[in-house]
């Protein structure tokens, strides 16, 4: 194989299935303008440019045997010949995106378009001068000549260039077919030399759309109770952001960490942040009009609402230390912007949705804030899979969870959309030496309608568990069925009960088992 006269830079080529060796180079030889050729047992590949022309004088050719003449001219139809020509290619720079070029005679109308497609990366000034040789080949090489060279001229065959004197001087033919005889059959068309000589475009300053680096998401599980009602109950939310956020993540998940499966898609990032200042715990039910809730957000943005509109529920967020259980759940009416992504919140009301029982005295600087607008979506969970530890690979869709910008996690959850709500307004008695305790139930669903005559059971039945502590000591537990519970005389004594002591009572469901606790403190 010679290729010493073969020249040509190629970016890429792709060869989609199994065929012969002259089919995939047919494409190359189109693109490139070179010839394969066989020259004494071995392949020669040879670009058109450098080819040297052999000058055959007419006197040295001889008469073909089937026309009498030494050589015969023909010239194809102008309604044959194409005035535009197409080649649609892949885009070397940039993104690889299929692209197209096109050369066309501006002095004709287009009656014929022909169309190429080359499975080749090109540069688009390499695209246009490859149309435009084409068009200029295909109106060159109308022309046609069929002669016999004599055995003198043996030497010449099939991709070689010979130029013949003709009435307006010398023209250069190409041997396309060859036939080796007692005479050498010859079937050429007709070039133009300098098409070969290189292209003068100027190249286009590469111009590439600003890349988006793709960078791993912080996710956030949190398993907060029931908002809307509608929900699955026992299904966490997950929460995830980053900047700049990389289009849709994928959240894969499996039970033995392992064979992992598609879960659930979030499509959007979520609007969250940490707090710069702490939180005070409040009274739930009033507004909070403490100082200001400082949170700096990664990404989006807050704003305030109106009176009507925070009651009737707008600006929801949840608060917490990033575990998926202790989450408090309140509303803000106002968010005024101090800083670029820092916002303060003032107008709380604090402990909604039954978060109450899991405020703490202050929620520290480096709290986590995360805005329940709807962005956060419920992962997929079977009832069966409470508190069972699942694992998660959490990451840009675009990419499989093996790659670096994904995140292992693992969790179990219980469920809290199930979780009853801890009793309120406890309070004691003295009946004698007995103490009795009496406490109003609240209800996870349809509790908020104030025209009901009595606080709707979202259980299957009544039932509270009831414990009295001594300090860190626990001196009794009992489950009861009412709303209210008497620690007898005898009881006391015999739990040795004296002193400060703390009443803890939580309703019982039958799904999740005990609810959040209330504690009330008191003393005998």
């Amino acid at each position: 194989m010679e290729t010493s006269e073969l020249y040509g830079y190629l970016r890429g080529y792709g060869i989609t299935h199994v065929d012969t060796a002259r089919a995939a180079l047919q494409p190359l030889m189109l693109a490139f303008g070179f010839d394969v050729m066989e020259r004494a047992g071995q392949l020669v590949f040879r670009s058109r440019s450098e080819h040297r022309p052999s000058e055959v004088d007419r006197g040295a050719l001889v008469m073909a045997p089937d026309s009498g003449t030494a050589i015969d001219y023909s010239r194809a139809a102008s309604a044959e010949i194409s005035d535009r020509v197409r080649l649609n290619y892949v885009e070397a720079d940039g993104n690889f995106e299929i692209a197209a070029s096109e050369a066309v005679f501006p002095e004709n109308e287009t009656r014929d378009i022909s169309t190429s497609e080359l499975n080749i990366a090109l540069k688009e000034e390499e695209a246009r001068a490859i149309v435009e040789r084409w068009l200029i080949e295909a109106r060159v090489g109308r022309d046609r000549a069929s002669f016999a060279l004599p055995p003198s001229l043996g030497h010449l065959g099939a991709g070689d260039v010979v130029k013949l004197a003709e009435p307006g001087g010398l023209a250069s033919y190409r041997i396309d077919q060859f036939e080796q005889g007692d005479q050498g059959l010859a079937q050429a068309v007709r070039v133009d030399e300098t098409l070969y000589e290189g292209s003068s475009l100027a190249q286009k300053p590469l111009e590439l759309p600003a890349a988006t680096p793709i960078t791993p998401v912080f996710p956030m599980f949190l398993d907060l109770p029931l908002i809307t009602g509608d929900e699955l109950p026992h299904a966490p939310y997950i929460a995830a952001t980053a900047e700049p956020w990389p289009g849709p993540v994928a959240v894969y998940s499996s039970r033995y960490d392992a064979d992992y499966t598609l879960n659930t898609l979030v499509k959007s990032p979520a609007v969250l942040g940490v707090t710069l200042a702490p939180l005070a715990a409040a009274t739930p039910g009033i507004l909070d009009h403490g100082a200001p809730l400082v949170v700096e957000l990664t990404r989006g943005s807050l704003s305030g609402v109106t009176p009507e509109a925070l009651l009737a529920g707008a600006n929801l967020a949840a608060i917490g230390d990033g575990s998926q259980d202790n989450w408090e759940i309140f509303q803000f009416q106002s968010a005024d912007l101090v800083a670029p992504g820092r916002y303060e919140l003032s107008g709380r009301l604090r402990g909604q949705l039954g978060s109450d029982a899991l405020m703490p005295a202050q929620w520290p600087v480096g709290s986590y804030f995360v805005l329940l607008d709807g962005t956060p979506e419920q992962i997929e969970l079977a009832a069966s899979g409470r508190n069972t530890l699942q694992y998660f690979q959490i990451g840009p869709v675009a990419r499989p969870y093996s790659d670096y910008s994904y995140r292992k996690l693992s969790a179990a959850f219980a469920g809290n959309g199930l979780r009853p709500y801890a009793p309120v307004h406890l309070a004691q008695k003295w009946d004698g030496a007995d103490l009795e305790f009496s406490w109003i139930r609240r209800a996870r669903l349809d509790g908020a309608s104030w025209d009901l005559e009595e606080i709707p059971l979202s259980e299957t039945q009544e039932r509270y568990q009831v414990k009295i502590f001594s300090g860190a000591q626990l001196l009794r537990q009992e489950e009861v069925h009412q709303a209210q519970w008497r620690y007898s005389a005898a009881m006391q004594s015999l739990d040795g009960a004296q002193g400060l002591l703390e009443l803890q009572v939580a309703q019982l469901s039958e799904s999740f088992g005990p609810g959040l606790f209330r504690k009330f403190r008191f003393t005998i």
